[in-house]
């Protein structure tokens, strides 16, 4: 029986003809990654462990993320734990204020991850890098100090789930659209430890930014990892941001797939994940029949779909608009909401129920 492109990756660095699903192996890592939420637990593992160091300073990735700046004493020392370990280490692939970003955007921008690598790190997210043909996936912070320490990693090789992907899809549907349309046909639980491999000729109309976020959210719908083909487009993309060599692994004809769906792009509609859960989702269509809901706030970019090229379609899409904001909410009424925004030099316009900023 023949191997999908994961199979074969793992097959690969475990130094093995071949893998099947379920079998456990103990693959070579290419990159380990951590955050400053998740990397100070990973030092103290290792630290249990009397290691003299990692297994190679060039491939340990730490980015501090989410607490920088830092918004109070407990994360500065958690920052400072992973800048000394840094430092103490010579870590090369360290970034700190000033060169830190959301990592999941910064490691691809920076050549960190290439086609056929072998990735983990102790963030949910990372299976993003399978946009480039590589298997990446998440791990816990112990995984991610046996990793530093060994450079290796123990997986329950997965079985798959191929997604073929046809058809050109609408103008403003984007990766995310997407995802959540496939999520919400499976269930957050519909991929659990499997591998989402997506073909197809749809994607020649899907750009990197549209694959890093599909396989972003891979996890949403628990699978171990999700994972594109190689073609012109990947190997344009690592060839301009990076200088490590690569390998593009294809899956063969006869690899073994759980269940094979089959996606039109064309039919995407845009889509809103509702509360509580990324299977909660929403066309468009659907909203306009539903009754109006209020927000407050509005945050755009995460490590799922912040890269300039969203904030560019939000930009578009928000050009000349207006935003609502309701009169008499908590105890503040519209009006004043309203005067406080043209004080910073805001265009309001409010009537006694809503105004319009």
């Amino acid at each position: 029986m023949g191997m999908t492109m994961t199979q074969k990756i793992l097959a690969a660095h475990a130094g093995l003809p071949s893998v099947s699903a379920g079998q456990l192996i103990e693959a070579e890592l290419d990159l380990v990654l951590g955050n400053d939420i998740t990397s100070p637990v990973a030092i103290h593992e290792m630290d249990k462990m009397k290691v003299d160091g990692v297994f190679d300073k060039d491939k340990v990735a730490l980015v501090l993320d989410h607490f920088v700046p830092n918004k109070d004493i407990k994360s500065a020392e958690h920052c400072k734990c992973v800048r000394e370990f840094a430092c103490r280490h010579d870590i090369t692939n360290y970034f700190d204020v000033g060169e830190m970003g959301i990592e999941h955007a910064l490691l691809p921008e920076k050549g960190l991850t290439v086609a056929g690598d072998v990735i983990i790190g102790a963030d949910s997210h990372t299976c993003t890098y399978g946009a480039l043909g590589a298997f990446s996936t998440g791990v816990g912070s112990t995984d991610m100090a046996a990793g530093m320490a060994t450079g290796k990693a123990w997986f329950k090789v997965p079985s798959a789930m191929k997604f073929n992907l046809t058809g050109k899809p609408a103008k403003w549907i984007s990766g995310k659209d997407i995802i959540l349309h496939i999520i919400g046909m499976i269930g957050v639980d519909g991929a659990l430890y499997k591998s989402m491999e997506f073909v197809g000729d749809g994607i020649q109309y899907l750009t990197m930014d549209d694959r890093f976020t599909i396989c972003n959210m891979a996890i949403e719908a628990g699978a171990k990892n999700g994972i594109f083909p190689v073609d012109d487009q990947t190997i344009a993309y690592i060839e301009k941001h990076s200088k490590k060599p690569y390998e593009v692994f294809e899956a063969d004809e006869d690899a073994e797939y759980e269940q094979v769906l089959e996606i039109n792009l064309s039919e995407v509609r845009p889509t809103v994940a509702f509360p509580h859960l990324p299977g909660n989702g929403h066309t468009i269509d659907e909203i306009e029949e539903m009754d109006k809901i209020y927000i407050d706030q509005v945050v755009i970019g995460s490590c799922t779909n912040g890269r300039l090229s969203d904030l560019e379609k939000a930009a578009a899409i928000l050009k000349d608009k207006k935003v609502v904001i309701i009169g008499d909410r908590d105890g503040v009424p519209g009006p004043a909401i309203a005067e406080c925004v043209k004080t910073a030099g805001g265009d309001v316009v409010f009537s006694s129920t809503e105004c319009f900023v």
